[in-house]
């Protein structure tokens, strides 16, 4: 991963309809974008060679299967610099589903999905108060999720 991939119409276009349909066959989408299906295997295998496709994932409606809690949780370290080690330990716990290295008043941000309130509390006295280097935490339990959409991809006009 050297130099730096120059992305084309195509390699966008197939990004973004990937996006919105991770499971549409090769041979549908080069008709769609009237090019062969070979070529769209080419492009996603480049693709994923140079890291911008990191496979795919099932979209999944986690209430429908038991996990009515979300919640975020800001995390004050003790020093900046036990980031990489705090995260190796939150890495550990299997309900942190999202860590973000953040600006402003949290070294730290995590996304946390539970099946109930038992279970997060769990994770918040139990799990993560046993790791070294965090000073304290703030939760924010969500009510709703209102939307949660995709990123437009464009490609930039010079």
């Amino acid at each position: 991963m050297g130099a730096k991939l120059n992305l084309d119409k195509l390699d966008l276009q197939i990004i973004s309809e990937m996006m919105e349909d991770a499971q549409i066959s090769y041979a549908d989408l080069g008709k769609k974008l009237f090019v062969s299906g070979g070529t769209i295997h080419v492009r996603i295998k480049k693709l994923q060679e140079h890291g911008i496709v990191k496979g795919t994932k099932l979209n999944v409606d986690l209430k429908a299967l038991g996990y009515d809690i979300t919640a975020f949780v800001g995390i004050f370290l003790e020093k900046s610099s036990l980031y990489d080690t705090v995260a190796k330990d939150l890495r550990k716990i299997p309900e942190i589903v999202r860590l973000n290295y953040t600006t402003g008043n949290y070294s730290m941000f995590i996304e946390v999905v539970c099946k109930d309130i038992n279970q997060l509390r769990f994770v918040l006295h139990d799990a993560l108060q046993k790791i070294k280097g965090i000073e304290r935490t703030e939760t924010f339990i969500s009510l709703d999720e209102s939307f949660n959409r995709k990123v437009e991809v464009v490609q930039d006009v010079a």
